[in-house]
């Protein structure tokens, strides 16, 4: 039997495989109806198909990616939707039109139906992110030897409602169904393996170094399932969570702008460890240009921190970061001494690194290192307390230590929190969450807490009172958003197409 993310993305001819029973599916197809008015109002007859990815909160593991570590994410309830209709030749401009449910927020944007046309970073405009997906799906359709024809015009509406900054996803949630729109309307239907590593490729059209974790869960997922994701090759297993156990995702309500605040705060971490894995290669025997040629992550020298703790009788390769790795931070002249080389040339290739090297005034090597190794583990020890063989309640605790000591690397070692969700995570624990940690990029967006089921009411009504209430006071989210802002979700499902 196929592996499932060697299969097609699901196609369905009713929402409800998707989204389940009772009051969700009602929301659903109120969505789905109200989209639909929106488009016949924006073009005047109805769309040829919708296609929907979800958001997702990643449970543990978090900044591994990039490193080539697995992580586990699980997708959740809010998604995008979005609509498309074909204009064939003949029958108008050669335009593609993109409306927004939100239109008195986001409005129609119109680009040329050129697959090879640039998208312009300087001038951000919200259409951006689906243009990434049209160019993705016509390189790779190309790759592939799929003739599509000439390219013609489409009209689209988006309707999402992942919130955006919150660390949810929701610019993947964007381009993984918009891709996924384009090739359904084009007649073609890609593997879920395919379409994780395009739309991950698609999304690197607007500037970020994605790792790959948001793309693969909002197309694989299952629902009922979160999901070990391991990379290159692409590859997904589920995790059966304890029933007793629900996530309350709660948005700090600090924007997490990832693509702005890059050379500072993401990408400067992902330089930190790739100098990191170097400078350990090289104290563990690799010849300085051995290191610098071949060592681009901090799995690349897994291998030579094990062996080094082998000979204390250990296995942890933070112990090698213990031994090699200075805890005061070093200098760009401290590193070019070990690596006998100028760090500009190591990174020549790379643009937004050279943004980082020109912006970074220290590197903190030895906390990078130990938040991956240390986080990488506690990935794996997340999914074996799962199938374990203790009770449900030794089980959910145990998830709950291992997201309490994620959220400690993340917050001391790795510094990617902020004082707001340093105050959500105390307020989740101090009302009864087993765990609650900071999820996504870190520094803003959403704090995910782990709750027995039985108390997620009493749970998220504290949270609107204790942290939400004084926001709302301020003016900084209106009540009626609240639900947007602070609520449940067990593992939702997966991309899927849908017509009718």
């Amino acid at each position: 039997m196929a592996r499932h993310e060697e299969l097609p993305v699901p196609v369905y001819s009713a929402v409800e495989p998707v989204y389940g029973t009772g009051s969700q599916l009602e929301e659903a197809e109120l969505r789905f109806k109200n989209l639909k008015s929106k488009f016949v109002a924006f073009f005047g007859h109805p769309p040829d198909i919708y296609a929907r990815s979800p958001g997702r909160v990643n449970l543990i593991g978090e900044h591994i990616d990039y490193e080539g570590y697995s992580v586990l994410p699980m997708a959740i309830r809010p998604d995008t939707i979005i609509a498309i209709r074909k204009v064939d030749a003949g029958e108008g401009e050669k335009v593609l039109r993109i409306g927004n449910v939100k239109s008195e927020k986001y409005a129609m944007c119109t680009y040329p139906a050129d697959p090879n046309q640039e998208i312009d970073l300087k001038n951000h405009k919200w259409g951006h992110y689906f243009i990434c997906g049209y160019k993705g799906f016509y390189e790779y359709a190309k790759s592939k030897g799929i003739d599509v024809g000439k390219a013609v015009g489409l009209e689209v509406v988006v309707d999402g409602i992942v919130p955006t900054g919150s660390g949810l996803s929701s610019s993947a949630a964007f381009v993984c169904s918009s891709t996924i729109a384009i090739m359904a309307s084009f007649g073609a239907n890609f593997s879920k393996k395919e379409l994780a590593q395009l739309t991950c490729e698609c999304e690197r059209h607007i500037g970020t170094q994605s790792g790959g974790m948001d793309q693969a869960i909002s197309v694989m997922a299952q629902s009922g399932f979160a999901t070990l994701i391991d990379f290159n090759p692409v590859r997904a297993t589920e995790v059966q969570l304890p029933a007793g156990g629900t996530f309350v995702i709660a948005h700090s309500l600090a924007e997490s702008q990832k693509a702005v605040t890059a050379a500072t705060n993401y990408n400067n971490r992902v330089v930190e460890c790739r100098l990191a894995s170097i400078v350990l290669g090289i104290k563990l025997g690799m010849k300085p240009e051995e290191a610098i040629a071949k060592v681009k992550t901090l799995s690349d020298v897994e291998g030579l921190c094990v062996s080094f703790a082998g000979t204390r009788g250990a296995s942890d390769p933070v112990l090698a970061v213990k031994e090699y790795l200075k805890e005061e931070p070093y200098s760009a002249e401290d590193i070019e001494k070990i690596v006998n080389g100028k760090l500009q040339t190591i990174f020549a290739g790379s643009p937004s690194s050279l943004d980082v090297l020109k912006a970074a005034k220290h590197f903190k090597l030895h906390q990078r290192a130990a938040h991956v190794y240390s986080e990488a583990k506690r990935v794996y020890a997340f999914k074996d307390a799962v199938s374990s063989k203790s009770s449900e309640e030794d089980k959910l605790k145990k998830l709950g230590d291992l997201m309490n000591e994620s959220h400690h690397s993340c917050s001391v070692l790795y510094e990617c929190s902020c004082p707001e969700l340093e105050e959500l995570v105390k307020i989740c624990r101090d009302n009864g969450a087993l765990g609650a940690r900071l999820t996504g990029a870190g520094w803003g967006g959403c704090a995910v807490a782990l709750v027995k089921e039985n108390i997620v009411p009493q749970f998220i009504l504290n949270l609107k009172e204790k942290y939400f209430k004084a926001r709302i006071d301020k003016g900084v989210i209106s009540k009626n958003d609240i639900d947007l802002y602070v609520f449940a979700s067990k593992p939702s499902s997966g991309a899927a197409i849908i017509k009718y």
